[in-house]
């Protein structure tokens, strides 16, 4: 396959040199009013331009050649923000949002972008162009966060994410601020029972096409932000091209992409921004790709309209939905089945679909109200039927699952700004959600109210503060259920030593509710069933920062942190050590009481050169412990206590001529191996099913997980149009890193199930 790359970018060379351009333009607001900043300097570096904007705060450079830009936009009175890694291509325009937070001294690093930060510690923005130029995301923002330190991939054929050594079940999704349920095609992949997990998935359902910079965090939370234990990914989509109608458009190996964007009318600023794409794996399986003998497919559709007004604010309409189909068909034939796994039918299916609105109203000069609903639902099935019934193919084994899934949710939070040093955020979250199991014939619904508020305040020219209290108020809709009030502090403190220097430190108090199965727990006793006392799970989290900046775009971060959790479900029983912290999609058989706890710690390094020079880097690592202590007090490993993380992200492009870009981009991950428990042979052989030893929870650590992942590219510009030709080689090296250990009926012994090897995915993109 490399060669015919190879040689279809020779053949593509031919051509005689031309220069080509484009337009960057944008606007400048300020970042808590959202009004238009007038007379706001604009520059390019490198070529050395500028301009200012006029009184609707916009900006325009016109008949720019294509390449990479840097951006730079001042004020009198607002801090200096550089966006760094802009790519201008021919056919498509660059639009920029540029957001100014008021003055005060600031780290002059790489990282800043025109989002104003929402953490001091912790955070991380992925950009759209990120996406689009790491190796092996599958234009998945969540992916892309594997790059940074103290994350892992709980299974590379999904991307539900382990963030300091958390369950994935401990992260939340966000779309324009607000929770939302699950938003990825295929929840099922990679897991141990082949059911769904409640944040990861085969590929993200939204695409990254509407994407624009999204907030990675790791805590602690800033005030605004609660439910949550491990790490939130806040995906914020980005306006259509009010000006000019564009589109985009990619064939690959995965399938199909479409996307179109520009003005409803010349007379307004209204736009819109629309997506559909439609995948499958038949081609893939063709080349000689194994995935398991499954037939696997999905299809979606995502939108944003962008709405501006005179007097009411600027509104916004934002939708995405998703199918998605896992099938496996059993040869019929048992004498050409190899595991117990081949005597089955299994059909998966996933439908998945959010829909909300926003409105952003100024209310003075220093004042503007944001407010957001959204409502998304999830339904998820499974029908795994043996074809016929033998020892090895346990009629009950696995059965028919159905899980549904609905959330609606209202936020409405305003900012107001006293003065240049002084600013204040508060506001609201309202949350109703309905979980239905049939496999627990029941379901359950839970109300949620989140009031906060927040207060940031520079003490010195070097010193700034910001403290702020949460509160998570819950009740479920269970018989002996009670309403659980949590009051959550927040802190944070950064000390800017130099222009070059920064000490940041932050706490925060979190809770999050439990995921479903626990409440609907099955187990057999005589004077209940369920768990509906439970209450939700909690934990301090302290993190201390320095970062230091450097010379072409580069800087260096340290963080230590310190994680105590408390309040986490465990069995009730001193033989049983069950814990919530290793819950993953698992069923849940027990009756829980919530005198758990658990402790994560770390320390992580990154070192990033943003992509100018013709080069980019992203260098991070990480030491971390978690372990957790149940019913009998004994503190042991968790499941997710791989020890270390590293990666290595980093490219470079070669101009060939003037319309011609190549690409070579390259991840390495390097992962501590999770834990899992060893399973007793004799035990499973007599129940026809896997028994796990006891006493030996998660003793057994895995080995080592390592994955090498490889994008090469070729960019070629035309007068009205540009096009990309890729291939991106997941595990290049065809590692089979582990997964998970279990007894194969079919077998009689215990297997070891692996991850995928070598994915090559070839990708043509066409944007004019």
């Amino acid at each position: 396959m490399l060669r015919i790359l190879l040689c279809l970018l020779f053949f593509a060379q031919a051509g005689f040199a031309q220069n080509f351009t484009s337009t960057i333009r944008g606007t400048v607001q300020d970042a808590d009013t959202k009004s238009p900043l007038a007379g706001a300097t604009v520059a390019l570096i490198s070529p050395q331009t500028g301009t200012i904007t006029d009184a609707q705060g916009a900006f325009r450079f016109d008949n720019l050649p294509t390449g990479r830009y840097q951006l730079s936009v001042s004020y009198v009175g607002y801090e200096t923000v550089r966006i760094p890694e802009l790519l201008l291509e021919s056919g498509k325009e660059n639009v920029q949002q540029v957001r100014l937070a008021p003055a005060g001294k600031q780290l002059n690093e790489a990282t800043v972008t025109g989002a104003r930060p929402v953490a001091f510690n912790s955070v991380q923005e992925i950009t759209i162009e990120q996406t689009l130029r790491y190796a092996a995301t599958y234009m998945d923002p969540a992916r892309v966060a594997t790059s940074f330190p103290g994350v892992a991939a709980a299974n590379d054929q999904a991307n539900g994410l382990v963030i300091r050594g958390n369950s994935p079940n401990s992260m939340q999704w966000r779309l324009e601020g607000v929770e939302i349920v699950n938003p990825n095609h295929l929840s099922n992949a990679g897991t141990f029972s082949d059911r769904p997990t409640s944040t990861g998935g085969g590929v993200n359902i939204l695409s990254t096409q509407l994407l624009g910079t999204s907030q990675f965090l790791s805590g602690p939370f800033p005030a605004q932000y609660g439910n949550v234990n491990g790490g939130i990914l806040d995906m914020h989509l980005r306006n259509g091209n009010d000006q000019k109608t564009e589109f985009t458009a990619q064939a690959s190996l995965l399938g199909l992409d479409f996307a179109a964007e520009g003005p409803f009318s010349k007379k307004s600023k209204a736009s819109y921004l629309v997506n559909y794409r439609y995948s499958f794996t038949g081609l893939l399986g063709a080349l000689g790709v194994k995935f398991g003998g499954e037939d696997i497919r999905f299809q979606d559709l995502s939108f944003h309209v962008n709405l501006p007004t005179v007097k009411a604010g600027t509104f916004t309409v934002f939708g995405m939905g998703g199918v998605s189909s896992n099938d496996f068909k059993s040869e019929g034939d048992s004498t050409t089945w190899e595991t117990q796994k081949d005597g089955y039918n299994i059909i998966y299916k996933n439908k998945m679909g959010a829909m909300g609105v926003t409105n952003d109203l100024p209310l003075s000069r220093n004042a503007s109200l944001r407010t957001v609903v959204a409502a998304s639902g999830l339904r998820t099935s499974r029908d795994a039927a043996p074809v016929f019934n033998t020892p090895s193919t346990p009629a009950d084994g696995n059965g028919e699952d159905l899980i549904k899934k609905r959330m609606f949710s209202v936020s409405s939070i305003l900012n107001a700004r006293f003065g240049t040093r002084s600013r204040m955020r508060a506001g609201g979250y309202l949350t109703w959600q309905k979980d239905i199991l049939t496999r627990y014939y029941g379901g359950v619904g839970s109300y949620i109210v989140q009031p906060f508020a927040s207060w940031n305040y520079q003490i010195t020219s070097s010193v700034t503060t910001e403290i702020g209290l949460h509160s998570l108020i819950s009740k479920l809709d269970l018989p002996l259920s009670k309403t659980n009030i949590s009051v959550e502090p927040r802190a944070s403190l950064k000390w800017q030593v130099n222009e070059k220097e920064q000490f940041n430190f932050s706490y925060g108090l979190h809770s999050q509710m439990q995921q479903p199965q626990t409440y609907l727990a099955a187990y057999s006793t005589t004077d209940a069933w369920g768990n509906p006392s439970l209450t939700p799970s909690k934990s301090h989290h302290f993190v201390v920062g320095y970062q230091r900046s450097f010379a072409k775009n580069a800087s260096l971060k340290v963080e230590a942190y310190w994680q105590e959790h408390f309040n986490i479900p465990i069995a009730v029983y001193e033989e049983d050590h069950f814990s919530a912290l290793n819950l993953i999609e698992n069923d849940v058989t027990k009756r829980l009481e919530n005198d758990g706890t658990g402790r994560n710690y770390g320390v992580e390094v990154s070192y990033q050169k943003l992509l100018t020079d013709n080069y980019y880097m992203l260098l991070s690592g990480s030491l971390y412990d978690a372990t957790y202590v149940a019913k009998d007090g004994v503190r042991r490993d968790s499941r997710f206590n791989g020890r270390h993380t590293f990666s290595f992200t980093g490219g470079k492009e070669f101009k060939s001529g003037d319309r011609s870009t190549w690409g070579v981009n390259a991840k390495i991950l390097w992962l501590g191996g999770f834990r899992d428990t060893p399973i007793n042979l004799a035990a499973s052989r007599e129940f026809q099913q896997t028994v796990y030893l006891q006493d030996e929870d998660f003793s057994y650590k895995m080995k080592d997980y390592f994955r090498p992942d490889l994008r090469i590219y070729w960019k070629k510009s035309n007068a009205k149009y540009s096009r990309t030709l890729a291939l991106d080689l997941q595990n290049v090296s065809g590692t089979k890193n582990q997964a998970f250990k279990f007894y194969d009926t079919l077998k009689k012994e215990i297997i070891t199930q692996t991850q995928l090897g070598l994915i090559p995915v070839l990708s043509y993109r066409w944007e004019f």
